[in-house]
């Protein structure tokens, strides 16, 4: 019995120095002084490169000011749609800012906070393409980014669609431009810079796949770090400043936005 006692008690000890040894990934930053947040920058205005090769955009924007209220040196790591629950899940960033949308099977990998900017997934073609819902793509050819949620979704709505998967939204967007495809899966609010780029191609919107509101990920259990970023994202749609990044990226004031 004493042994049994002993051996219980060694095992409550064990349970309970590995619970407090844990690590917190909002206590290693703000130990470190280094915040490591990854943002992609292939899908602008969210997040590019500008002439001298420098990170800009809404997401970038996003990063710097939660690198600054928190008090840190901000460690921008460069991500696609493709690796962005990866490069959270194998601890290469801590926070992902990626105009991501939040799904039921995301959230079952990673933890999102409040979003933090209002857009619709929708396909987008020439207008004389007779398109006008998921049922009548037929054998038209549709690229998307794959593990992107328009891939997904569109992917349900469709299964037996022809869909060009490509690694990124750059690539995906070159894909409809050179006639590889014949439309476009993609977010709302990429739309207008792709205009500007592209004046001799048509994006008129074919169907809405759904609204998608964008999301800030965190690794799952990082319960300490997702409340700070929903109180970051509170005070800022409070004071404006996120209002502001939708103005200065996007054109257009920040509408209202549901809370988790």
């Amino acid at each position: 019995m004493k042994r049994l006692l002993a051996g219980l008690l060694a095992l409550s000890i064990a349970t309970f120095t590995g619970a407090a040894a844990k690590a917190d990934a909002f206590e290693d930053i703000l130990k470190k002084g280094v915040v490591r947040i990854a943002v992609p920058l292939d899908v602008p205005p969210f997040g590019s490169q500008n002439e001298k090769r420098e990170p800009e955009g809404f997401d970038v924007d996003m990063a710097g000011m939660i690198a600054k209220a928190l008090g840190v040196k901000l460690e921008l790591q460069q991500i696609t749609a493709g690796n962005r629950i990866p490069f959270l899940i194998t601890n290469k960033a801590d926070i992902v800012i990626a105009v991501m949308g939040m799904t039921p099977e995301r959230a079952r990998q990673v933890m999102f906070t409040s979003p933090y900017a209002d857009t619709q997934l929708a396909v987008y073609g020439p207008k004389a393409l007779p398109v006008s819902s998921a049922e009548q793509l037929g054998s038209y050819k549709v690229s998307a980014t794959k593990g992107s949620t328009m891939e997904i979704d569109l992917s349900t709505m469709a299964p037996k669609a022809q869909i060009m998967r490509t690694e990124d939204d750059a690539t995906a967007a070159t894909a409809y431009v050179t006639g590889q495809t014949e439309l476009f899966a993609t977010n709302s609010l990429l739309i207008p810079d792709l205009k500007k780029r592209n004046p001799g191609k048509e994006f008129e919107v074919k169907f809405s796949i759904r609204r998608s509101p964008a999301h800030i990920a965190v690794r799952m259990g990082e319960h300490n770090l997702v409340r700070w970023l929903d109180e970051f994202i509170f005070f800022n749609m409070m004071n404006g400043e996120i209002d502001k990044l939708h103005q200065k990226w996007l054109g257009v004031h920040l509408q209202p936005l549901p809370s988790l």
